[in-house]
């Protein structure tokens, strides 16, 4: 890994190319404006959330000089088989490598053999459906697929979370405008860095 210098301003990966720096915002409407100043990507919610669970932060890898090219929403609550569950939502521009960074994958995508049989998971978006495919990540759930030409990953702690992805969710773009979500803040989450 090098980091800026004279001719550059950014940090790279001898291996994967550019790396993007990577912001946390808190889990409130000043946060979540933070974010989308400069989205490039969705900013993925589900919505309704699942019953007992708050947002609890958000991400977004970029800077201010091309925008943010990977956004993260953060979300908490109860596991549906017993104690606390975290969740991640990650759109992301292919190549990044954040979502894969969050499901505990080596590379900036879910690898070989991916998507080869029927998807594990569905999710809702202005009236479409969009397949989920399991991706394996150590001690969690993680699920990615492809949206409007962005890479969607979905991540849970503990595995056993990943029961939620039973039922599709809807999803919501946090930056389409006359939306008036009164979304539910909670504490940070503990998946997010800083």
């Amino acid at each position: 890994m090098t980091g800026p210098n004279a001719w550059s301003s950014g940090w790279r990966c001898d291996l994967h190319g550019e790396v993007l720096p990577l912001r946390t915002y808190s889990a409130s409407a000043g946060g979540l404006q933070g974010l989308l100043r400069d989205a490039r990507v969705p900013a993925w919610l589900a919505w309704p959330l699942p019953a007992g669970w708050l947002v609890t932060g958000f991400a977004g890898a970029g800077d201010d000089r091309s925008g943010t090219h990977a956004c993260v929403a953060a979300l908490s609550g109860p596991n549906p088989v017993g104690g606390p569950g975290e969740m991640l939502l990650i759109s992301e521009e292919p190549g990044v490598g954040l979502g894969a960074w969050f499901a505990g994958l080596p590379g900036p995508d879910p690898g070989e053999g991916f998507a080869t049989g029927p998807p594990h998971a569905l999710v809702r978006f202005s009236h479409h459906e969009f397949p989920l495919w399991h991706a394996d990540g150590p001690d969690r759930a993680a699920f990615a697929g492809e949206v409007l030409g962005n890479w969607l990953w979905l991540v849970l702690w503990p595995a056993s979370a990943g029961i939620l992805l039973v039922e599709s969710f809807s999803l919501r773009d946090l930056r389409d405008p006359g939306q008036d979500l009164d979304l539910p803040f909670g504490a940070r989450s503990p998946q997010l860095p800083g």
